[in-house]
């Protein structure tokens, strides 16, 4: 099976701007941001969307949103930020490796879709 973009970062395959790493999480600058500030924060153990989901990631899950807070912490974004994940097409989901989008840096409209 062909490794998805984000596998091939993960090992490193692909150059990304890493901004957290451990054992369970990488997170690293989008290249083609939609705020100025856009990071991708990714499992390293593949999980093609959040609706194939199953208790047992729960806790991976929950980590990947402590760490989207750690770097927006990282990066100064005091005034807010939004957290995205896209799941299926009609949601715009273009790379099945479940991702959070950490977006800030200038206010965000609402409906955001």
């Amino acid at each position: 099976m062909t490794k998805t973009l984000f596998e091939r970062i993960i090992d490193r395959e692909i150059s990304a701007d890493i901004l957290y790493e451990d054992e369970r999480v990488l997170a690293f600058r989008d290249i083609n941001p939609q705020a100025p500030v856009h990071v991708l924060v990714i499992p390293k153990q593949p999980l093609a969307q959040v609706e194939h989901m199953t208790p047992t990631d729960s806790p991976l899950v929950g980590h990947l949103f402590w760490v989207a807070t750690e770097v927006a912490r990282q990066l100064g974004l005091t005034g807010g930020y939004r957290l995205v994940i896209n799941n299926g097409v009609d949601a715009g989901q273009t790379v099945y490796h479940l991702h959070v989008h950490l977006l800030g840096g200038r206010v965000l409209g609402w409906p955001p879709g």
